[in-house]
């Protein structure tokens, strides 16, 4: 069994990143990203700091807008318009779950597909549907880069999904069967679960249940992907693979924490690049 090291995995990311960055600053732009966070949230605080440091590294232009959690939704969609104008701003990520009196779905909606760099905007996701897109949702491609960096070849391996979110688990489905694939979504829904789990060659696990993922639910020397961020019984970070009991069956396993989570900001980094090469006519 190999530990994916998404810290290192994520690192070369940035690295490649800063270096493009480095080549567009020279012929006049620096890549821009507004981070807008409404309220108080504390995990998102931790979440859009991150992402500063990141901008920080890779040698982006970043803006912050920490807004009140009782901004209306005129004045949320006002700051979307204004950003969606500025050409120092490349990429628009707001930060969700947005309180509950504010619609995600309008705001989402309300950024400029060029700009949508969390690649959420209905436009991106249907490119993504039929393989002919700009960005690709972060998490999604962070998981791509990991299952990349283990020499595993994704083309005729079975693929089992746990998740069938907007945000993780659907666009994940797709991206695994652009690279051909054999894949297989699971729910809440699913029956024989186990089952089908144990017959994946590559199985990824977003489901948001601590330690759900048992050894009688994977394959042995299958990649495991544990996109899950939880707390166990202890108040200890952890995913929804319970790692201990799984780690002895399979080839390869992602950790959390250092696993997907790094991954996620590295490919945000890289969504802000490309927006900003497609935005100044630079391929």
């Amino acid at each position: 069994m190999q530990i994916i090291d998404g810290k290192a995995v994520s690192k070369s990311v940035k690295e490649s990143v800063k270096a493009e960055c480095d080549e567009l600053k020279a012929k006049g732009v620096t890549p821009g990203l507004a981070v807008i966070l409404v309220g108080e949230d504390p995990a998102s605080q931790v979440y859009v700091r991150n992402k500063e440091k990141a901008c920080e590294e890779c040698g982006f232009y970043s803006e912050k807008y920490a807004i009140p959690a009782d901004t209306t939704q005129e004045e949320l969609n006002a700051l979307v318009d204004k950003l969606n104008k500025d050409p120092k701003i490349n990429g628009i990520l707001c930060q969700l779950p947005l309180p509950s009196h504010l619609d995600d779905k309008e705001v989402i909606n309300r950024i400029d597909p060029i700009k949508d760099v969390d690649a959420f905007h209905p436009v991106n996701v249907g490119a993504i549907m039929i393989g002919d897109y700009n960005f690709l949702p972060c998490t999604p491609a962070g998981v791509m880069e990991l299952i990349h960096s283990t020499g595993v070849d994704v083309s005729g391996k079975k693929a089992v999904v746990m998740g069938r979110s907007n945000i993780v688990g659907k666009p994940m489905s797709m991206l695994l069967l652009h690279e051909n694939a054999t894949v297989e979504i699971t729910h809440s829904r699913t029956q024989n679960l186990a089952e089908i789990t144990s017959g994946a060659d590559i199985l990824i696990a977003a489901i948001g249940k601590a330690k759900f993922v048992k050894a009688d639910m994977v394959k042995e020397g299958a990649v495991v992907i544990d996109v899950g961020m939880d707390r166990d019984e202890n108040g200890k970070l952890c995913g929804d693979v319970d790692f201990d009991d799984v780690k002895d069956k399979c080839s390869y396993i992602t950790p959390v924490p250092g696993g997907v989570g790094p991954m996620t900001i590295s490919m945000l980094m890289k969504n802000t690049l490309t927006a900003a090469k497609i935005q100044n006519g630079i391929q």
